[in-house]
């Protein structure tokens, strides 16, 4: 791999989205390959200076002006389908809040060398991350372990290359001969899910989506728990929650089932408006920490 496009979205986080930068422009100088870096950043209508300060710190970066409701994963479709342009031979996609390590680029390269050993076919390679002052994992890939219960289990990284179901893309390298099989994203997700649809079509055309070895970046697990008082909510604000991109996104959640795990969708659907009638039902049962 020659050439490769990173790929960002981002909104409002001007500080962390310029350290990441900082970090992934470091871990580029530090990598032992010889490659091209090109960065493609969406700022989907930031407010706070974001596009300023890239271009200030930054001015090979490519932005993308967003139109400020794209959320994550339209965001990051819009700078894929920018990068694709110029036929890049692999993609990595990043969160903006991911601070990389100098160790990324020798750690995915090796990932891609094993896969066209191991599977003779290039892959997709995830790069897990960790909370800096704990050292827990925070985002990685995923076994599914029950299908009807969509029951998982994380993937650590243990010195070897593990292969998964489904993937975060917090780091997530993709060569282009998988862009060539199965596209980028998907339409009709607009936080989030489109990662592990992505990646559960990969493993569907048997692609293959490998762990790394070690840790790569490190970011904190910032989904919150929505349940703690969902319940005592009134009626509009659970209705928001239920519907809202950045909330249970039950439109995106049923879509996603409908397609990878059908016999579940009738219970998605069911349950979606059972917590928005019964929210009191539903926390004190169906729901836990």
């Amino acid at each position: 791999m020659k050439r490769i496009a990173a790929l960002y979205t981002c909104h409002n986080r001007k500080v962390k989205t310029l350290a990441s930068l900082s970090t992934l422009y470091k871990a580029k100088l530090k990598s032992t390959n010889d490659f091209q870096l090109t960065i493609y950043l969406t700022d989907d209508g930031s407010t706070d200076g974001t596009s300023k300060a890239v271009k200030e710190q930054f001015p090979n970066v490519t932005i993308i002006a967003g139109s400020g409701d794209l959320f994550w994963s339209e965001g990051m479709r819009v700078s894929w389908k920018k990068a694709l342009e110029n036929n890049y031979d692999a993609y990595l996609l990043l969160n903006d809040d991911v601070e990389i390590y100098d160790s990324v680029f020798d750690q995915l390269f090796e990932a891609h060398k094993y896969c066209l050993n191991q599977f003779n076919k290039p892959g997709i390679y995830i790069g897990a991350t960790e909370n800096k002052n704990t050292g827990e994992l925070t985002y990685s890939g995923s076994l599914v372990l029950n299908k009807f219960l969509y029951t998982q289990r994380r993937l650590a990284p243990n010195g070897n290359f593990q292969s998964c179901d489904l993937a975060n893309a917090n780091i997530m390298l993709v060569t282009r001969e998988v862009v060539e099989q199965i596209g980028i994203f998907p339409e009709g997700y607009s936080h989030g899910i489109s990662d592990y649809h992505y990646s559960l079509t990969a493993s569907r055309n048997n692609i293959p989506v490998l762990v790394a070895k070690a840790y790569c970046g490190h970011c904190l697990f910032d989904h919150a728990y929505i349940y703690d008082d969902f319940a005592t909510k009134s009626f509009d604000e659970r209705k928001k929650i239920l519907n809202n991109p950045t909330g249970l996104a039950l439109d995106s959640y049923k879509k996603y089932m409908r397609r990878f795990f059908p016999f579940r969708y009738p219970f998605v659907a069911f349950f979606g408006w059972f917590k928005l009638y019964f929210p009191k039902i539903y926390v004190s049962y169906f729901t836990r920490r």
